[in-house]
């Protein structure tokens, strides 16, 4: 089963990359003092396409000129509506901002796809294996158990191990690896040298080094939040393969553990404004069968600026320090309520 589907997700392959050569065959990748690709800069990852391919579309992936239009049109009217509600939390303070903001993230391109994941060919994620089970998060307490896998949302307030990854600024929300597109801090900054690549991302500041000269591969039982990520050039194209998750973090999408986890993260630079970013999970531990998804990066002639996620989570000591209060008023409203029975 897996060496059949092997095969196809290679032809699938083999497949992205024809249909990127054509596109650019005329453009001469910017090479770095050392004769490599030139893929340093700031690149925005955001996204308009659901990861998964919703069923009605079958193998189909890219949607129709109509298609296309009528998702525009859609999208704009919700951004228009957005634009016109009031701008107010919901204590009332005029300090906050509307959904405005979340509407202005992705330009369109000429082909739109009908998800990101390619493979399997039906565009959704793979089986699971068995006992496997989906935990999102996302809500404000969740059931679940420690240490939390998932990064938004928690399963209570007792301590800071209760939260999720991300309000504990280990580990961001889109940053990944892979990286997988939310609705901000879309960004990341690429620095080169000969025997090294960094991948900075804004979600969380997380600069991630990938070893391009040969060393020593981590012992199997150090596991690190990011993995160890080791990289190559093959032609044009940066390959990076990322082992020894910690397994304190999900598989992927909110399924499974990462320790079994291999990621192979494709980097292709297609034009001066793009970069195609590609990405294969393989985690059997998990999933029946692989998983790949594509999507563009542009480039964003601006800053990247530091993300200070530690400096400034006052979020998580104002959000413990409130379950301290209600445990408190709760306490005094017990002994009040003794005292009027009597």
């Amino acid at each position: 089963m897996r060496s059949r589907s092997s095969l196809t997700l290679l032809a699938c392959f083999f497949l992205q990359v024809s249909q990127f050569s054509l596109a650019a065959e005329d453009y001469e990748i910017p090479r770095t003092q050392w004769g490599l690709p030139d893929l340093q800069g700031v690149w925005n990852f955001s996204s308009n396409v659901p990861l998964q391919r919703p069923e009605q579309f079958g193998e189909r992936q890219f949607l129709s000129d109509e298609e296309i239009a009528a998702s525009q049109t859609q999208r704009f009217g919700i951004g228009s509506r957005a634009a016109d509600a009031p701008v107010r939390s919901a204590s009332g303070v005029e300090a906050f901002y509307n959904d405005t903001i979340w509407m202005e993230n992705v330009r369109s391109e000429g082909n739109v796809r009908t998800s990101r994941i390619v493979f399997p060919l039906n565009g959704r994620i793979p089986p699971l294996e068995e006992g496997i089970e989906n935990q999102p998060g996302g809500e404000i307490e969740a059931v679940g158990e420690r240490p939390v896998r998932f990064v938004i949302g928690g399963i209570g307030r007792d301590g800071p191990e209760d939260r999720g990854l991300s309000e504990r600024c280990l580990v961001g929300f889109n940053a990944g690896p892979p990286l997988s597109p939310s609705v901000y801090n879309n960004n990341l900054q690429i620095i080169q040298n000969k025997d090294h690549v960094v991948i900075l991302t804004e979600m969380v500041h997380d600069a991630r080094i990938v070893y391009l000269e040969k060393r020593p591969a981590l012992d199997q039982n150090l596991g690190l939040w990011s993995g160890d990520s080791r990289g190559h050039w093959d032609g044009d194209t940066l390959i990076v393969v990322t082992r020894n998750f910690n397994g304190l973090t999900q598989s992927f999408d909110g399924f499974g553990t990462s320790r079994n986890k291999i990621l192979t993260e494709r980097f292709t630079r297609v034009s001066e404004q793009t970069i195609n970013y590609e990405f294969t999970i393989d985690d059997p531990s998990t999933f029946t069968d692989k998983l790949t998804a594509t999507l563009p990066m542009t480039k964003v002639e601006a800053q990247l600026y530091e993300y200070a996620c530690h400096e400034g989570n006052y979020g998580m000591a104002n959000m413990l320090r409130g379950a301290r209060r209600n445990e408190a008023n709760e306490v005094s409203d017990r002994i009040a309520d003794l005292f009027r029975g009597q």
